[in-house]
């Protein structure tokens, strides 16, 4: 803050413009001057002022062109300007996060290459912290091929999973099936988990056998199983 004026003069201060009168465009004088440490150098000369940014590399910017005389200080502009935008980028991107955005795939008959596009604008949108709504439209016989819409949806939480965690799996709304995602940021190098193996072979049986029960179908008792006789080993010839 700038006694003397009221003015905010400080490197990266928002709140100002970023366009500012430097160097020979500042024509007033005596200008007042601070310089590149914040110190209050007072009332100087534009020329005095010129050459001493000149010896130091550095900007005369004026950042207060309304008080009297104005208020100038000695500063690297081009890169005080590029944190400046940086710092403007990055609250555009906060303000951009939070919502719902919706992508529709209009068929289940979607191209490799279009589901890639919308896999990928839902990505970027789940970078900036939005989350994502696919909504897949099911057209006359497609209803009968819901399987086809489940397959799309895997595969798009397959390539989404390290920016992303379903927030409402795969359901079905009408003619329209829906999965949400809202961001997930995993450490480089995670994995997904892996789901676990299939079944043994004799509990897939057990199983098997036991469908029904809870249904009181009378269960038909297992065949016994023969068992063949040993064969009889006739006795060899005795040698002469």
């Amino acid at each position: 803050m700038c006694a003397a004026t009221g003015c905010k003069f400080s490197q990266g201060v928002s709140a100002i413009s970023t366009n500012f009168r430097h160097n020979e465009q500042i024509r007033i004088s005596p200008i007042f001057l601070i310089d590149e440490n914040e110190n209050k150098i007072g009332s100087t000369s534009t020329a005095e002022a010129l050459r001493r940014a000149r010896e130091l590399g550095l900007d005369l910017v004026e950042v207060a062109p309304t008080a009297r005389p104005p208020v100038c200080r000695l500063m690297d502009y081009g890169k005080w300007r590029y944190q400046q935008q940086k710092k403007e980028d990055k609250s555009r991107a906060s303000s951009r996060g939070g919502q719902l955005k919706e992508l529709k795939l209009r068929t289940v008959k979607i191209g490799v290459h279009d589901l890639m596009i919308k896999i990928n604008h839902a990505r970027e949108f789940l970078k900036e912290g939005n989350k994502v709504q696919f909504t897949l439209q099911f057209r006359g016989r497609e209803m009968a091929h819901l399987d086809l819409g489940r397959d799309i949806f895997k595969k798009i939480k397959e390539e989404l999973w390290p920016v992303s965690k379903v927030e409402r799996d795969a359901k079905m709304e009408g003619r329209r099936m829906t999965l949400v995602l809202q961001p997930e940021h995993k450490a480089p190098g995670a994995k997904p988990p892996q789901k676990g193996g299939s079944a043994p072979q004799a509990s897939r049986a057990q199983n098997a056998f036991g469908a029904g029960s809870s249904l009181n179908i009378p269960q038909r008792p297992a065949a016994a199983v023969a068992t063949a006789p040993a064969p009889v080993q006739e006795p060899a010839p005795a040698g002469r």
